[in-house]
């Protein structure tokens, strides 16, 4: 699935893919993130046959022009959760709202685990 868009130059379509990569790095510059965690067996399985998956760590649906996005990880130990998860929301939101040009409507921050 993908996000379409049209305006004076033509035809816009950007892909799930493409978005969850640009979120997957949001989150990796986020302070306090250790590491996105891959939501599936499949992707892990992928990770293991060195297949490039692509925004591991990264869910994204689209819907029209809104985007929903769940992403998965595992934090440093010691920091604030809420506030890890807050930036991490706002700091996901602003990159892939200024990449795509959409509005995202929900992030969705799951953490998985705490690492030393």
């Amino acid at each position: 699935m993908s996000v379409n868009t049209s305006n004076v130059y033509g035809k816009i379509s950007i892909s799930d893919l493409a978005i969850a990569k640009v979120a997957a790095n949001a989150a990796l510059e986020c302070y306090g993130i250790v590491d996105t965690v891959s939501r599936k067996f499949t992707d892990s399985l992928c990770e293991l046959l060195k297949k490039p998956a692509g925004g591991k760590g990264v869910k994204v649906v689209t819907n029209g022009d809104r985007i929903f996005i769940d992403v998965y990880v595992i934090i440093k130990y010691g920091v604030s959760i809420n506030a890890v998860a807050e930036s991490l929301k706002e700091g996901i939101k602003y990159k892939v709202e200024k990449f795509a040009g959409m509005i995202v409507d929900t992030v969705n921050v799951n953490i998985i685990g705490v690492k030393l």
